[in-house]
């Protein structure tokens, strides 16, 4: 899936539900510098964890090899690592915002909400304090992922996704959004993502 969704040449690249081994091959499958956020650590570490969740991706998922977030940024630009924070409340999974600035000149936030309707409405809210709180004054602010929303209303962010992923904007003119249809993100067969990524353009 990196090779598909790098292949354009993205500036920055915005990744969800991670297994926390894939992490330390990011650069390499990419091309792109990587930061991360571990948000839930392996049960089942190593070899063993991979095997048994091949077994069935879609019943296991990321409860044996963990899960991360990352944010890829291209080789060319400057980007620095913000830091991440836990936005669930305790008692539910553990959910993490994570942030980087890029080129100096933009902060980028990206997170994995939860799937009940209300924590995720939270957990929007605290990755957008989050960010915000980052970001110099005049500095535009992104907020990426998977929200589990369905149009989220965010005052002052513009947002041309739909679905339950989003590229939310705030102080940068923004493209209207490019959801790959699954011819785009299949091989052999087989879809490489139970999420279709979603592209926009900041100009």
């Amino acid at each position: 899936m990196l090779e598909l969704v790098t292949r354009d040449g993205p500036e920055v690249v915005c990744l969800q539900e991670l297994p926390i081994w894939g992490l330390v091959h990011l650069e390499e499958w990419s091309g792109m510098h990587a930061y991360a956020a571990v948000a839930r650590t392996p049960r089942v570490p190593g070899r063993v964890g991979r095997f048994l969740t091949r077994l069935h991706h879609g019943t296991f998922r990321s409860a044996l090899v963990g899960q991360a977030n990352a944010i890829l940024v291209t080789r060319g630009l400057g980007a620095k690592d913000l830091g991440s924070r836990q936005i669930s409340d305790i008692g539910l999974e553990r959910r993490v915002v994570q942030a980087v600035r890029v080129d100096e000149r933009l902060v980028v936030a990206n997170f994995h909400a939860s799937t009940e309707l209300l924590a995720a409405r939270q957990e929007l809210e605290r990755a957008q304090e989050f960010a915000e709180g980052l970001a110099r004054p005049g500095e535009p602010v992104v907020l990426a992922g998977d929200f589990n929303l369905v149009s989220p209303s965010v005052d002052g962010y513009s947002d041309p996704s739909q679905g339950i992923d989003h590229v939310l904007v705030r102080g940068a003119p923004v493209s209207g959004s490019v959801v790959w249809e699954p011819a785009r993100r299949g091989r052999a067969g087989r879809l490489l993502s139970d999420h279709p990524p979603v592209e926009v353009t900041l100009e």
